[in-house]
């Protein structure tokens, strides 16, 4: 059933209202809530279904402006549930307001099932699932008059703002949820923009990112001008020295996109699923440890790290493998990264290449997805019911002995004895009380934040770091007694987890192997492990290096961003993805979501949250 969208009110301070607007003189269902307040695009109000489309008329004929628009709901539609609708902005042909700069020429600002309205947060997930960008946000928070009237909005580019419950609600609640401004004098055109010639608003970079996440075609070039790399940086020349000529590297890159967009296609992958594929098809030769800070700033650091994860994880299925171990070490690394995704970049990479190493990798690639596929981990995420089961089954219990018991529940999936949310509470009966010591383990290069995040958390009882342990013996810079002061370390942690303390372990932690001396005190004393992994571009590194009270030499520095091999999901607990500014910016190995993980970094206790005090 086709539903033609309501008509918004104006906020009784909207300059932009006319005689035949409608004006609120409610305001009952803002006051006192949650609302989100959103830029008002200047385009034409379209709805998509998973069987069509129409503007605001439920009978709109055709338009050229709307043809961008039709064939996006033919990628996105299918992929749409029965009875849900998306509300937009068809933003293709230029209205009043010009512009320059768009991430699409499609906004979602509203999904409907049927007579319910989504919440904002649910809203924004699936529709960046879908491949769809949503206005900016403009303000959140309890709603205050005060705030909203202090808005300053550029009349010249922008139409005005709409305010709306973060929360869900009905459609008949529509007119006391949802209010606009508009800029005064909003028609600044003599002649209707459907009768005249159809002009094109302009699409940044972005818009690159953001065709590729709705299922439409991906470039190359645009995709690393979107990321802000440069064209003949790393990624620009995948296959040379394997079979591939220089002069042929935009070809191969074409090549290995196209391949792997096909691939993510029939598996089902969409938004930032589908982005991280490309991307790391595109990127596959790159130093996995600066993708993720790279990469952080336009796509957001939980994309990022899954793309740099990737990068790093996607030569695993070229090897050989003991075929009587296959199905546990795929289980392991399905903690990793999503292998369907996975073995879609370990194919394509090979697209094009020639070689006598090739072939039998194609192979190996093949009899791995094989595998895959038979033991159920091809789906996005193929533990997630047993996840939201057991999430379930453990309410109410603490942030961490929730996710102690997840951690369980994973490994003993992992080795084949949990297949059922019965299994899994069983597998973790007796993390539950929350009576075992803690342990973050920082992880990053000098200059990466580690002293500063780990002064911030609070509710720690010991925190052990090198670089003081060596000022002590005499000077911080002195590294001739490094095994020693290690040692020295060691065997204080040991100490303290087995007094039931929570730790903080201030190292550089650089590597697999410096971590697992670590770990093996931690399991030992059946610690919850947690790995804060600090990520930060290069270049921020040698700035900070440059005026810190402690430098190390420069090239102490790059031979540890050499060196350095972030941790991947599910070698600790979990992880903690820690961004430029200081804050947690995305999360692996928890129970609940990442948003509710991030919402609750606040305090370390010790049957409590483990997190950092002052985070969003």
């Amino acid at each position: 059933m086709r539903v033609q969208y309501p008509r918004t009110p104006h906020l009784p301070w909207s300059p932009g209202a006319t005689a035949d607007d409608v004006r609120t003189g409610d305001l009952s269902g803002l006051r006192g809530a949650e609302v989100v307040v959103t830029e008002k695009l200047d385009g034409e109000n379209t709805t998509l279904y998973p069987d069509g489309l129409h503007a605001r008329s439920l009978d709109s004929a055709h338009h050229p402006s709307r043809t961008w628009v039709k064939a996006l709901q033919g990628r996105i539609g299918p992929r749409l549930a029965p009875g849900l609708r998306i509300c937009g902005e068809n933003m293709f042909a230029r209205h009043s307001i010009p512009y320059r700069a768009l991430e699409s020429w499609f906004y979602g600002f509203s999904v409907w099932d049927g007579p319910r309205c989504l919440g904002w947060d649910d809203t924004v997930r699936l529709l960046r699932g879908l491949g769809v960008p949503v206005p900016p946000v403009l303000w959140r928070g309890t709603y205050d008059e005060r705030a909203l009237r202090a808005l300053r909005l550029d009349p010249e580019r922008q139409e005005g703002y709409v305010v709306r419950t973060v929360e869900g609600f009905e459609r008949a609640e529509f007119g006391r949820r949802v209010a606009k401004w508009v800029r005064p004098r909003h028609v600044r055109t003599d002649t209707h923009w459907m009768h005249a010639a159809v002009v094109e608003n302009g699409l940044g970079p972005a818009a690159a990112l953001w065709a590729v996440r709705s299922g439409g075609t991906a470039d190359p070039a645009a995709l690393r001008a979107a990321l802000g790399l440069p064209a003949g940086g790393p990624g620009a020349e995948p296959g040379v020295g394997a079979g591939v000529e220089p002069g042929a590297a935009a070809d191969a890159a074409e090549a290995a996109v196209a391949d792997v967009c096909a691939r993510l296609d029939v598996l089902g992958r969409s938004g930032d699923a589908r982005l991280a594929g490309v991307l790391a098809t595109l990127l596959h030769d790159t130093h996995r440890a600066a993708l993720a800070p790279r990469l952080a700033g336009p796509l957001g650091m939980a994309a990022a790290r899954r793309v740099a994860d990737l990068v790093g994880l996607h030569p695993a299925p070229h090897r050989p493998y003991p075929d009587e171990e296959r199905r546990r070490g795929l289980a392991r690394l399905a903690l990793a990264a999503d292998l369907g995704t996975l073995h879609a970049v370990a194919a394509a990479v090979l697209a094009g290449r020639t070689g006598p190493e090739v072939e039998p990798a194609r192979e190996q690639v093949e009899w791995s997805a094989l595998h895959a596929e038979e033991a159920g981990l091809l789906a996005q995420a193929p533990l997630e019911p047993l996840r939201a089961g057991l999430r379930e089954a453990l309410a109410g219990l603490g942030p961490e002995a929730a996710d102690r018991c997840w951690a369980q529940a994973r490994e003993s999936h992992a080795q084949g004895r949990t297949s059922t949310v019965e299994e899994a509470v069983a597998a973790g009966w007796r993390w539950r009380d929350g009576a075992f010591p803690r342990l973050v383990q920082l992880t990053g290069p000098a200059g990466s934040g580690k002293s500063a995040f780990a002064a911030r958390l609070t509710g720690v009882d010991t925190r052990i770091s090198l670089d003081d342990l060596r000022t002590a013996r005499g000077s911080r810079a002195d590294q001739r007694a490094n095994g020693d002061v290690l040692r020295e370390g060691l065997d204080r942690l040991d100490t303290a987890l087995a007094a039931g303390r929570t730790v903080v372990w201030d190292a550089t932690s650089l590597n697999q192997h410096q971590r697992s001396l670590v770990h093996r005190i931690a399991h030992r004393r059946d610690a919850l492990i947690t790995h804060a992994v600090l990520l930060v571009d290069e270049d921020e590194l040698a700035r900070r290096n440059a005026v810190r009270e402690h430098p190390v030499p420069p090239e102490v520095l790059t031979g540890q961003l050499h060196r350095y091999s972030p941790p991947y999901p599910g070698e600790a607990h979990r992880t903690w993805y820690v961004g430029a500014g200081g804050a947690v910016e995305d999360t692996d190995g928890t129970l609940h979501t990442t948003d509710d993980a991030l919402h609750t970094h606040g305090t370390l206790r010790r049957n409590g949250a483990l997190h950092t005090a002052g985070e969003r």
